[in-house]
């Protein structure tokens, strides 16, 4: 087996893996979370929206979590989700300088994520972009393979989004799974054609792990010299529009990986899966990492 370059590994726990959490974790535990993470050698993190309190109350303390970590840790790139002007605003106030900007290429998915058309969604991206020129912004094209409300997405409707948004100026672009519905020969074919189409392009995937098909989605993302990967502290997160969806591959999961494969990323595997085995004491949520429920003296009999 050929091994693939190693991308970054991009941890979204704090947001993608907070956002669905109902009881409202405390501040200061979130931001003990996220340095624990940032002990373990991760080197990028997503660390919280700037939305609405009323949409999204878990992130209502995004601007205290933010000032409390940027620019504190160099060499560390700190992220958040934005959904409009007012979010990016708030985050650059913060000193975050990458933001994620999501849209739906399934029409019926992007109204019921964040009430829009696409119309909508890429007349605010040119806001952003044109008021905050020195800002990274990836491009999140959420349902990038399926939708929960349309099936299948046709390969030439995910291009065709993400040129558009190529086109406002987005500098990367991430393929998400937003239900965990891919299977590898579709991720695949989408990487090909998305890296062929627009060869200049940084590209990162967003694997969620419901139909147990998670990290083969993840190694064939690896396989087509994606530039990062997404990954969530022990498979914590979900989909509120899909029954039963679980969170991204977990970040442990897919460090226990690339160690056994050779491929070094940094990242502690033993305080990575001790970060898991933390969160997951502390946070009742949806679990969808394996190595949290392994202790370093289990052993298996023949």
């Amino acid at each position: 087996m050929s091994l693939p370059k190693l991308p970054d590994i991009y941890e979204v726990g704090p947001r993608d893996g907070f956002q669905n959490i109902k009881e409202f974790i405390p501040t200061k535990l979130k931001i003990e979370i996220i340095e624990k993470i940032l002990d373990a050698g991760v080197k990028r993190v997503q660390i919280t929206s700037f939305v609405s309190p009323r949409a999204v109350p878990q992130m209502s303390d995004a601007q205290e979590v933010a000032q409390s970590l940027v620019g504190k840790y160099p060499g560390v790139t700190f992220g958040a989700l934005v959904p409009n002007l007012y979010g990016a605003r708030a985050a650059y106030q913060c000193g975050i300088r990458e933001i994620a900007y999501v849209v739906s290429v399934s029409q019926s998915h992007n109204k019921a994520n964040i009430n829009r058309t696409h119309e909508q969604s890429f007349e605010e991206l040119e806001k952003i972009r044109q008021e905050f020129p020195d800002m990274a912004i990836i491009l999140g094209l959420a349902t990038a393979f399926s939708c929960p409300f349309e099936g299948e997405t046709p390969l030439e409707k995910t291009l065709s989004v993400m040129e558009r948004g190529i086109k406002i100026g987005a500098n990367i672009v991430e393929l998400a799974d937003t239900i965990g519905d891919a299977y590898p020969t579709q991720v695949e074919r989408y990487l090909k054609a998305a890296k062929r189409e627009f060869p200049s392009m940084e590209f990162g995937a967003h694997i969620h792990d419901t139909r147990n098909m998670g990290m083969l989605n993840t190694w064939v993302a690896l396989q087509n010299g994606l530039n990062y990967i997404q990954t969530s502290i022990g498979g914590l997160g979900g989909c509120p529009f899909a029954p039963g969806a679980s969170g991204n591959t977990s970040t442990e999961d897919f460090v226990y990986l690339l160690d056994k494969c050779g491929l070094k990323s940094g990242i502690s595997f033993d305080k990575i899966l001790n970060t898991a085995k933390f969160v997951n004491a502390h946070i009742s949520g949806s679990y969808s990492g394996h190595q949290i429920n392994i202790g370093a003296d289990d052993v298996c009999g023949a």
